[in-house]
């Protein structure tokens, strides 16, 4: 009974394109290949042989004709699906050994058992298994810059049969071996066949290709003899090279455990080869990351000078009182009329008072007035005011106590001054409690310092202030019952506007009309919040073109990097790795790159954030997390955007012109 061939090809040609010519290498080549058979491909240079084993491979495909592997037709297929054949039915033994550099032996052994998902502890222990039965047991943590030409070619052949090997694929197998390691290399390859893997040696050496049993010549392209041959019997399975099949590795979990096993172990394999990558380069990889440290810096530390900046100038808000509505009368600042009206009187007071959204009301009534003590004789500012109006006002006291509602109720000679003013009556030693002033003609004690506040909205800092109770100042200094302006605190949590709307509608009712207009803080905070958004806004829109430029640098880099490893592409995927591994795999490093450079970047803001918190002590920067989190974001969208087009290049790669790059 005739076996059904396990490769079958059917009047398949090859052509290449050179200019505007098509040069034929493969000729209506038909040619069947069962398992187990020991076949020597031969031919002179030129022959189109090389190519005959990249079609038999799945490395190339013709085109014309037909390739059957175990009866299915390899045309039908899709890069993934080519992929796995080669995967699970070949392994590659090259002329040129095509070991990655940067990995040791046990490391190159096992890459075509990554792509096929092998659990990592059985796949070390195969790759451990089979470079020992090739004598490479003490040699499996070295590189291959460390190994001899023979000792780099056994390395491929366990690579080869990490995934089992069905059909073995020897490209001049002992070209650039001396004739010992030459002896030792083709006795595994028979070993392998006696134990029943088909094997297909390439060579233009006659001499190797009668150890095989079926010798095919080809000459331009076309098979020009097929004949058998007795070769001499193989080597005693005694023979220290000899090579066993491996027992079968345990039974993985099944199922969505399966699953969830395989996809982090994908993630981590992903990650160990693009750390390695990156680590190969340090100083290309360190450069590369510059640009996107520079701009995820800079977007982080506008970022938070710009939250810091609002901070300050809010606490400043806060100081006198963001929750705060001050009443005038007039239409608005400026008004002529606003000297004439006097309906802000004190039963508007207890009116307001009375307002469920109300938390305090304080009447304010400022004139210049003369202060005298001893030889002293200068200009300041009085202030009639409520008890409250420290309270609303966030005014603390550096000395001594405010005046209370009891003391406002006996139109008490009581005097509240501020820094400005003591300095200049008392000079900067002498005592001010106590100390007895005239405001005009009226003599007051003082019983109160308010500390200096240094408030860039708080016009007061800037002159000299003293503060009475409204009903000594109206009754005994100014004379006059009415007030020049009324400010209400907004209990906590109650809407500004709202609020307003009531206070206004209220005394509108009182008076008859509305001779009075309202001045509430709330607007300069959502002022200020509205600019400093658009100015943080516009500062990291200029960061992020630094952002820009760092993410060309990584596609730059990436593009320069998938051209230097083009062959380890071609390796990666003549071994198994699919377009989306190899697709990965370069992504992977650029986001690699950008998260790196987004970390160094953050911590850099921090560090930034730290000087300036000791050169401007009251305006330091805050690193939101939502400031550092959009920063990662950037990264890993960086590395994406600008990693993807590299990658996808490394990932449409021709496996068998990524192997011949140099």
């Amino acid at each position: 009974m005739t076996r059904a061939p396990l490769l079958l090809l059917q009047h398949v040609e090859r052509s290449f394109r050179a200019g505007d010519q098509e040069i034929p290498v493969l000729r209506q080549l038909s040619l069947a290949i069962c398992a187990g058979e020991m076949v020597a491909i031969v031919g002179a240079s030129g022959s189109g042989k090389s190519t005959l084993m990249h079609i038999l491979g799945c490395l190339d495909q013709a085109s014309a004709g037909r390739y059957l592997v175990a009866g299915q037709d390899v045309a039908s297929l899709d890069s993934d699906a080519l992929a796995r054949l080669r995967r699970e039915r070949f392994g590659f033994i090259f002329q040129r050994y095509h070991l990655m550099a940067r990995l040791s032996a046990a490391d190159n052994v096992e890459v075509p058992a990554i792509y096929a998902a092998t659990d990592r502890a059985a796949r070390r222990d195969r790759a451990i298994q089979l470079l020992t039965r090739l004598g490479l047991g003490d040699r499996a943590g070295h590189r291959p810059s460390q190994l001899s030409g023979g000792q780099q070619q056994r390395v491929s052949i366990a690579r080869a049969l990490i995934n089992g090997g069905q059909v073995i694929l020897a490209d001049e197998p002992t070209g650039a071996l001396d004739s010992h390691s030459g002896q030792e290399v083709l006795a595994i390859l028979r070993e392998l066949h006696a134990q029943g893997h088909t094997v297909i040696i390439v060579t233009h050496d006659m001499g190797l290709a009668r150890h095989a049993e079926r010798i095919i010549e080809i000459a331009d392209g076309r098979i020009v003899a097929d004949r058998a041959n007795q070769p001499a019997p193989p080597p005693d399975a005694s023979h220290p090279l000899a090579v066993q099949d491996a027992p079968p590795a345990a039974a993985p979990p099944a199922g969505r455990a399966l699953q969830r096993v395989r996809a982090w172990q994908g993630f981590t394999e992903v990650f160990s080869t693009a750390w390695s990558a990156l680590m190969a380069h340090r100083m290309r990889t360190a450069l590369t990351m510059l640009g996107i440290v520079i701009g995820i810096a800079s977007v982080v530390s506008i970022v938070a000078i710009g939250e810091g900046a609002k901070r300050y100038v809010m606490t400043d808000i806060r100081a006198i009182g963001a929750n705060t509505l001050s009443i005038f009368p007039g239409a608005d600042f400026g008004d002529d009329r606003a000297a004439g009206i006097r309906t802000l009187v004190a039963p508007d007071i207890d009116a307001l008072h009375a307002l469920p959204y109300v938390d305090s009301v304080t009447p304010v009534t400022s004139k210049v007035q003369r202060l005298r003590h001893r030889n002293v004789d200068i200009n300041a500012t009085v202030h009639g005011v409520g008890a409250g109006y420290f309270r609303v006002r966030g005014l603390d006291m550096a000395q001594g106590v405010i005046f209370h509602a009891d003391e406002e109720r006996r139109h008490a000679q009581v005097a509240v001054i501020d820094e400005n003013t003591r300095r200049k009556l008392f000079g900067s030693a002498a005592p001010a409690l106590g100390q007895v002033i005239l405001v005009g003609s009226l003599p007051c004690v003082v019983v109160g310092v308010a500390r200096e506040k240094k408030n860039i909205f708080d016009e007061n800092s800037k002159s000299l202030n003293i503060w009475l109770p409204a009903t000594t100042a109206g009754s005994r200094l100014f004379g006059q019952a009415h007030f020049d302006g009324l400010t209400v605190r907004i209990r906590d949590g109650q809407p500004s506007a709202a609020a307003q709307h009531g206070i206004e509608r209220m005394l509108a009712q009182r008076h008859g009309k509305k001779d009075f207009f309202a001045y509430n803080m709330d607007s300069i905070v959502k002022t200020l919040e509205r600019t400093s958004r658009a100015l943080t806004l516009f500062l990291s829109a200029v960061a992020v073109i630094s952002l820009l430029v760092g993410g060309i640098g990584v596609m730059n880099i990436m593009l320069v990097s998938v051209t230097e490893r083009t062959r380890e592409i071609g390796i990666r995927m003549a071994v198994g790795a699919r377009q989306r591994d190899v697709l990965l795999q370069f992504l992977t490093e650029a986001v690699l790159v950008c998260l790196l450079g987004g970390l160094i970047g953050t911590a850099l803001a921090y560090l930034i954030g730290l000087v300036l918190a000791l050169l401007i002590p009251q305006w330091q920067m805050v690193l939101s997390g939502n400031a550092v989190a959009g920063a990662f974001l950037c990264s890993s969208l960086i590395g994406v955007v600008f990693g993807y087009m590299p990658a996808r290049n490394a990932a449409r790669l021709q496996p068998i012109a990524a192997l011949g790059h140099e």
